[in-house]
């Protein structure tokens, strides 16, 4: 049992030395998970283990869980959702308790009237293989009362990592030699021992589960050997479907200690000229602020801006100074930005999308929809 006098708070230098890693720094899939965390911190494997139990039963870890690249897994996009003032509220719950495949819900805001400033409701949405995104989307409408919503599949990635706490202090206009990397969004067939496997991955983790070997039980779940569950798991590995192995933070609502580790959550939008989406994406991407970067067409209700970035931050006035630090980057490159936009994040919940096609049908049957009717091809590229 984690000793009660143990520190659950981010502020507390130990803590912030794991979390400065294990929010984001264990690519892929490892055996020993927190083993990897303790070296990368230099620390004992037992205090870490001890620290992320403690920092999780207070709250101040929201959830540990292997994370997978849904992207390659489920048809995915952003979708922003123009709901009238009086239905957001109850939208933005029945998005964030009732859908299991809507994943980061926010309320986003700008600083004044511009294109798309009336679509509050922001979610990501996973649908799974086999099943029409633009069917759940209008499923989706009429439960919440929409009366329109933008369709934005990611067509390349830029960026992809959270890491608030390492990010705090950050200097804006930091960003690495090269330019960033670009992942691409193809989806990736698996057999259903692979779904196995996958499924016993991907589940968050309890208090008692943070230990060494903390795959056996996993193994049992998905009802294979040890050696067949890792075996199985590196293959979808090197299938590059295995995100990180990450301990999440609340993004934006205080810890059960009081304390945030970010305030502002901002996503950035750019129009660059068609045909240089993967130039100003990596010029985007090197930007070590930022979580997330991609190039997603926001079509004319947002002024077809077509790169978009997410960055976090406790002081408003520091997040637009990394915008500006990126906007003029982007101009020395030569890259031109013909209009630019800020949608600020207000009340949010992240949670993970579920991708899995049975799951899927079981949604359909429990809130009495036909799965059968919600069959489809892949249909987000047509957005």
């Amino acid at each position: 049992m984690t000793s009660t006098l143990t520190s659950a708070e981010i502020a507390d230098p130990i803590n912030a030395r794991i979390l400065a890693v294990s929010e984001d720094r264990i690519a892929g899939f490892v055996e020993e998970p927190f083993a990897e965390i303790a070296q990368a911190a230099g620390l004992p494997e037992e205090t870490v283990l001890e620290r992320l139990r403690a920092m999780l039963a207070a709250g101040t870890i929201r959830r540990i869980r292997q994370t997978l690249m849904a992207t390659n897994l489920a048809p995915g996009a952003l979708i922003a959702w123009r709901v009238p003032t009086e239905a957001l509220e109850a939208g933005f719950e029945y998005m964030s308790k009732e859908d299991p495949f809507s994943g980061h819900v926010v309320i986003r805001s700008t600083d004044g009237d511009t294109p798309g400033s009336a679509y509050r409701l922001w979610t990501t949405l996973k649908v799974p293989v086999g099943f029409s995104m633009r069917a759940h989307c209008e499923y989706l409408k009429r439960v919440i009362g929409a009366d329109a919503y933008r369709i934005m599949p990611a067509k390349r990635l830029f960026a992809l990592g959270v890491g608030h706490v390492r990010r705090r202090g950050m200097e804006p206009g930091s960003k690495t030699d090269e330019p960033g990397a670009v992942m691409d969004t193809n989806i990736v067939e698996l057999s259903e021992l692979d779904w196995r496997v996958l499924s016993a991955l991907k589940r968050e983790m309890s208090v008692e589960e943070i230990k060494s070997d903390p795959w056996s039980s996993r193994a049992a779940e998905a009802g294979v050997s040890l050696d067949e569950f890792v075996r199985v798991a590196k293959s979808l590995n090197d299938r590059k479907v295995i995100g990180r192995f990450s301990t999440f933070l609340e993004h934006v609502k205080p810890s059960a200690g009081g304390e945030r580790v970010t305030r502002y959550n901002a996503l950035f939008h750019w129009r660059v000229p068609e045909g240089r989406e993967i130039e100003a994406g990596r010029e985007v991407g090197r930007h070590h602020i930022l979580t997330h970067a991609y190039w997603r067409e926001g079509g004319a209700e947002f002024a077809n801006v077509n790169i978009m970035a997410v960055a976090h931050g406790t002081d408003k006035t520091v997040v637009l100074a990394h915008k500006d630090a990126i906007d003029r980057h982007l101009e020395a490159v030569g890259i031109p930005v013909s209009y630019t936009n800020v949608f600020w994040g207000g009340r949010s919940e992240i949670k993970p999308s579920e991708i899995s096609p049975v799951a899927y049908a079981e949604w359909c049957t429990r809130v009495g929809l036909d799965p059968e009717a919600m069959r489809g091809a892949s249909d987000v590229a047509a957005a």
